[in-house]
């Protein structure tokens, strides 16, 4: 009998954008796939059912209402308020899924909590 295989997470692609960062790493968070820069937490996702199936932003509340003004379509994860959430479902997921990963690239001082996790 083969080993079960676990199936790779369908959204890794949103993590392309920042594979050649040199403090970047990948790492499993519960049910997510986690980017962290640097020691830093920024983004999450997973490819799950609902209200696990997309990108999950970390950040503090103080900053929920700024990112929010830039990208309307992100909503309180409804079991993680602390962190802003797109669905997969949401017809603007990919757009704005690409342009968050390119946020966290450039380090945008809103993304990001720190990260207990140690790189690799």
């Amino acid at each position: 009998m083969k080993p079960k295989t676990k199936p790779k997470n369908p959204l890794l692609w949103i993590f392309e954008p920042l594979e050649d960062d040199p403090g970047y790493f990948l790492r499993k968070l519960f049910s997510f796939d986690a980017a962290h820069l640097d020691n830093r937490l920024y983004l999450a996702v997973s490819g799950g059912e609902e209200p696990w199936n997309g990108l999950l932003v970390c950040t503090s509340r103080e900053h929920h209402a700024s990112i929010r003004a830039q990208y309307p379509q992100l909503v309180s994860h409804e079991v993680l308020g602390k962190w802003l959430y797109i669905s997969q479902a949401h017809p603007e997921f990919e757009s704005v899924a690409v342009d968050l990963a390119m946020m966290a690239r450039r380090r945008d001082p809103r993304l990001g909590v720190v990260s207990k996790a140690r790189m690799r």
